[in-house]
């Protein structure tokens, strides 16, 4: 996170860090909204409007084609601490539809994109149970991530369990569920009405359980399974909760009091002390997850991935706590948070607010920090070149996490479920030649597209354009102005 500050410092100047302006469009231009609990605008707003530049002319030409009634917010920049190029209610507050799984994508990854970032998962026994071969107790636990599977691969509780037979275990009384690290009703304001179990599996992407305690029976019965097949002997047929844990904090000797030295190691009764590790996975680079969420734009997985902001250490366990880190996230990097509202992670509701110069402002710092595919940061290593970790060269050798696992324009693939590299996007800028890879965003009357555009001069620009109108308003006309709106400054640029 040290980088991210870095970064941010860096980019002040230029990423909308004054007081957020009332948007006054032109009268020829579509009317934006106001940010959220604005009033008069703030002092040096009018400077600010007055040195950034309007739309050009194809812009303009193309907005003309909206129907009446749509609210309209732009922004383009260049990244690398660029300048902004177009403007038009930038700091209008918008409902950013699926855009938002792109502030969920990166919060995501800055926490976890980094050495030893990824998440884990492993079992337990009681301390004074460790190294034998029959346990009271083998509980799990983890960190409510969507990757962790059943039987697939080095992450799964079957490598956990054949790593627990390899280790000694040979007899278990019950399997336990560490559940309390986070607050599943917490989360039931969602638009998504899906239960937010602690723990979950892969496995469930097709199936998601019914209730939180569907989710348990379920997570119990499969662990038990592979425990049993790994040839070790569980008793319980059912799950239980795991055993709720108080870190021992030994009395302090009298020499601490007086400024003395005290005990180096003070002694721990053995039922204080906590479980021991008996099995631990890790997951691999959250790249893999983020592309199956932002691509097909998968809403249950985008609300999964905040759920993992919620839990402990980082967070307190409730949605609340998740939405809260990711507004400390947007605010390290700079982000202006005036008029911005978090609801969830996908934008499915409507209650979120974001503004183009918000996205504007995350989108350049993603490319302009970025965390490199595993592939890139592989090859990069092998050839001993580590000036191709450098943020313009990632992007176009297309190694950066963010933005590899955006949908590309123009791909023209038909897959069931737009999983393909295209993902929503696969249909859309076709045959134009254009370097298109950004999020969409589709509610009733709401449409949007943010990401990156490779202009005419060859420079890498961060774009938004954000559209907001009646809820009957045709969602394929909203679709081709945006179109047409990135091949104008793809080509003014």
């Amino acid at each position: 996170m040290r980088r991210l500050l870095l970064i941010s410092l860096l980019l002040l100047p230029v990423s909308g860090a004054q007081a957020p302006a009332r948007p006054v469009p032109a009268s020829s231009e579509p009317a934006s909204p106001e940010p959220a609990g604005s009033g008069t605008a703030m002092p040096g707003t009018a400077l600010q409007l007055a040195r950034e530049p309007g739309l050009s002319a194809g812009v303009r030409a193309a907005l003309r084609d909206l129907p009446p009634g749509v609210q309209v917010g732009v922004l383009l920049r260049e990244v690398g601490g660029g300048p902004v190029l177009e403007a038009q209610a930038a700091d209008g507050a918008f409902i950013p539809a699926s855009t938002v799984k792109l502030v969920t994508a990166a919060a995501v990854l800055a926490e976890r994109g980094g050495a030893d970032g990824e998440w884990t998962a492993e079992l337990t026994v009681p301390a004074a149970q460790a190294g034998r071969a029959a346990v009271k107790a083998v509980t799990l636990r983890g960190s409510g991530d969507p990757l962790l599977s059943a039987r697939d691969g080095p992450y799964s509780l079957r490598a956990l369990a054949r790593q627990a037979r390899a280790r000694g275990l040979r007899s278990v009384g019950e399997v336990r569920l560490d559940d309390a690290g986070l607050n599943a009703p917490s989360f039931g304001s969602l638009t998504l009405a899906e239960p937010m179990p602690a723990l979950r599996l892969s496995d469930w992407k097709d199936d998601p359980p019914a209730s939180v305690d569907a989710a348990r029976a379920r997570l119990g019965a499969a662990l038990i399974a592979e425990l049993r097949r790994a040839g070790v002997t569980v008793t319980r047929d059912t799950p239980g909760r795991a055993a709720p844990f108080t870190p021992y904090l030994p009395p302090t000797p009298p020499a601490a009091r007086e400024g003395g030295v005290a005990e180096p190691d003070p002694f721990v009764p053995v039922a204080r002390r906590p479980e021991q590790g008996v099995a631990s996975v890790r997951s691999g680079s959250p790249f893999e997850v983020l592309a199956r969420t932002l691509r097909p734009s998968d809403n249950r997985l985008s609300e999964a991935l905040l759920a993992t902001l919620a839990h402990p250490p980082g967070g307190n366990g409730t949605l609340g706590g998740a939405l809260a880190r990711e507004r400390a996230f947007l605010r390290q990097i700079g982000v202006n948070l005036a008029g911005v509202r978090l609801a969830d992670g996908s934008g499915l509701g409507r209650e979120a607010r974001l503004s183009p110069r918000a996205l504007g402002t995350l989108l350049t710092v993603m490319h302009d920090l970025p965390y490199p595919t595993p592939a890139a940061q592989l090859a990069a290593v092998k050839a001993g070149q580590p000036a191709q970790l450098l943020p313009d060269a990632l992007y176009r050798s297309r190694g950066n996490a963010f933005v590899e696992a955006l949908p590309q324009a123009g791909t023209g693939e038909d897959v069931p479920g737009r999983t393909g590299r295209g993902g929503t996007l696969a249909l859309r800028l076709r045959g134009l030649d254009l370097d298109v890879r950004a999020k969409t965003g589709t509610l009733p009357g709401v449409s949007a597209l943010a990401g990156y555009v490779t202009g005419r001069s060859g420079r890498t620009l961060a774009f938004a354009v954000l559209m907001n109108g009646p809820e009957d308003t045709p969602i394929l006309t909203l679709r081709a102005v945006q179109d047409r709106v990135v091949q104008a400054m793809a080509q003014a640029h």
